[in-house]
């Protein structure tokens, strides 16, 4: 759990959102996600409460991502063995932990999000590319998001940092030892006791 939270603080601690530039429609959700995240940080400078905070940005981070594929990728082979209900906490679960990291993390402003104008093709997905530079100055950060093209449009489905790991990857190889035998209880437990963490006691975990 330790390397799963560690994950989670790397790529959701860092991010700021860069100046209004043309972008094709599949940088559209990551441009939206920062202005959330901009906002976020500047309620949260103001003193806004987490609750108040995580209400603001819970619907921009749903919009965005396709947290059912996330989530159902980052438990891994293990899903297929487990039963619909807790399928459908973890799902619930793994919501609330992606906004309550974001809103613990994005407490202050300062540093800048960029988006890059170069773009990768994944097979049928896109790879839009952004760089966290930090206000010291400092060597800047590589973000980079993975979106497919559903249903309800370009969604966030990954997110490489430093344009290379995978967090669906690193989630996937620590959520493994939380679900065996059919059974995701242990990870549904982790998640609640993270969530209840992170938001200082603001938030009830699902299924409680």
């Amino acid at each position: 759990m330790k390397n799963l939270l560690r994950s989670a603080g790397l790529v959701l601690a860092l991010g700021f959102p860069l100046a209004a530039m043309a972008a094709p429609p599949e940088a559209a959700p990551v441009s939206a996600l920062d202005a959330a995240l901009l906002a976020t940080m500047k309620a949260g400078s103001a003193g806004q409460s987490f609750a108040a905070r995580y209400a603001a940005l819970d619907p921009v981070v749903k919009q965005t991502y396709n947290l059912p594929l996330v989530t159902q990728n980052s438990v891994g082979f293990s899903w297929a063995t487990l039963p619909a209900t807790q399928q459908k906490e973890l799902v619930a679960l793994f919501e609330q932990f992606t906004v309550a990291s974001y809103v613990s993390q994005f407490k202050g402003e300062g540093a800048k999000f960029v988006l890059l104008p170069t773009e990768k093709s994944l097979g049928a997905n896109k790879i839009v590319e952004t760089q966290i530079v930090p206000a010291d100055g400092s060597a800047p950060t590589e973000i980079d998001y993975v979106l497919a093209n559903g249903p309800a449009g370009w969604q966030i489905t990954d997110v490489l940092l430093n344009g290379t790991i995978s967090q669906v990857a690193v989630h996937a190889s620590d959520f493994s030892a939380l679900v065996s035998g059919g059974d995701g209880s242990r990870l549904i437990a982790a998640l609640r006791a993270k969530i209840t963490t992170l938001s200082g006691g603001a938030l009830t975990p699902s299924g409680q």
